[in-house]
């Protein structure tokens, strides 16, 4: 079985989203208490279900929201204390788990049961239980014969509701690709250029977040000039977290089509293994390094292509692509010039290809294609040579 997850939009009406926003209370009031017994000493997963009983007979209201979506929430708690226990092995100080605010608090989640899509007319609908239906965009058709296992309901920063729906495929339905290392292509991601491959095709970077800078700052300063706690700065904080919205759907956007074009036109991709978090203390570009996501990118090549494979990204700009002569450069010189073989290009142009040559080369010798190299011609002086050596 394979699992995969799908998106979607939720358009609930003013009683279901009320609903939905008591859902979300409840379950933070929930998790603070879990996390109130997690302080005293780890508690596992059936001491949560436990205590989730003597919390129902305490308080009735209890009953009247989905068992299983209050089940969830121990172990989310379980899976949080494991994490800390092994960061703590590994040296890490972190801490105790600790209460969640209430904006905090942004997911709830259906397990197995309680959920149940249907479509009336040209309408789909999504039914939760204790909530109802609810009007949802399901812009993609899930494969025959899957099961959905697991909704989870999410509300972003700025008011709107989603939904990840969880479905398991079986195998049988996943077709296996087929891979021609012919249909290779070597990527440079950069700054300037978000990415330039060694087929020649150049894309220009975005900058998705250095043009929103100036409605970010206004934003910004209006929420510097409202009180704290007040009706208003609440507003100008919704309008800033709107535009940080805007900018990561821009960039989902352009990164999901620039990579679905990768992963048609080509079988195998060969990425630089970058030290991000390395090259993010350069105080000068941490910001547009940051702006081009380039991890983001490369994950979605990795779902989306056959094949990625991660090369050393140690002397590819350097290093000639024809001859293999080292070209040492600046960050300012964008051209690639040798002097040992007159090539003449761009410097990324020149770093793509030395990426697909590398990842050539990682290849076992079984999987590329072989073909016979010409041997020198032998003089008969040379074989009686070898002869008499032997």
């Amino acid at each position: 079985m394979k699992t995969r997850n799908y998106k979607f939009r939720l358009y609930p009406n003013d009683s279901q989203e009320k609903k939905l926003q008591n859902n979300l209370a409840v379950c933070r009031w929930v998790y603070n208490k879990f996390v109130e017994c997690a302080q005293k000493g780890f508690i596992s997963r059936n001491d949560c279900n436990y205590y989730l009983v003597e919390l129902k007979q305490q308080e009735r209201w209890l009953y009247g929201y989905y068992s299983k979506m209050l089940q969830a929430i121990s172990a989310q708690i379980d899976s949080a204390q494991k994490v800390i226990i092994e960061l703590n092995k590994k040296g890490y100080h972190t801490g105790n788990l600790r209460f969640c605010k209430y904006h905090d608090y942004r997911t709830f989640t259906y397990n197995q049961t309680g959920f149940k899509m249907e479509q009336h007319g040209n309408t789909d609908l999504l039914h939760l239980s204790k909530i109802g239906w609810i009007e949802i965009r399901q812009h993609r058709d899930f494969p025959q014969n899957s099961k959905i296992k697991q909704v989870i309901v999410t509300k972003s920063k700025s008011e709107r509701w989603f939904v990840c729906v969880t479905v398991d495929i079986s195998e049988s339905l996943v077709d296996i690709p087929k891979i021609s290392f012919s249909r290779s292509v070597g990527i440079d991601v950069g700054v300037k250029s978000f990415a330039y491959d060694s087929n020649g095709n150049q894309t220009p970077n975005p900058k998705n977040f250095q043009k929103m800078l100036k409605p970010l700052a206004r934003v910004q300063r209006k929420i510097s000039r409202r009180k704290k706690g007040s009706n208003n700065r609440l507003k100008a904080i919704l309008k800033m977290q709107k535009i940080h919205e805007k900018i990561a759907n821009k960039r989902k956007d352009f990164q999901h089509k620039l990579s679905t074009q990768y992963a048609k036109n080509n079988d195998v991709v060969f990425v630089e293994k970058l030290q991000k978090l390395n090259m993010v203390k350069n105080h000068r570009l941490s910001r547009s390094i940051m702006d081009a996501s380039w991890g983001i990118f490369l994950q979605k090549l990795e779902y989306k292509c056959k094949m990625v494979i991660e090369v050393p990204a140690r002397n590819t700009t350097i290093d000639c692509s024809r001859c293999g002569n080292k070209v040492p450069k600046s960050l300012a010189v964008r051209i690639h010039r040798c002097n040992f073989c007159n090539l003449v290009l761009d410097r990324d142009y020149n770093a793509s290809i030395n990426i697909l040559n590398k990842g050539l080369n990682k290849l076992p010798q079984e999987l590329r294609e072989v073909t016979l190299v010409e041997m020198p011609k032998v003089s008969k002086k040379q074989e009686e040579a070898t002869q008499f050596v032997g």
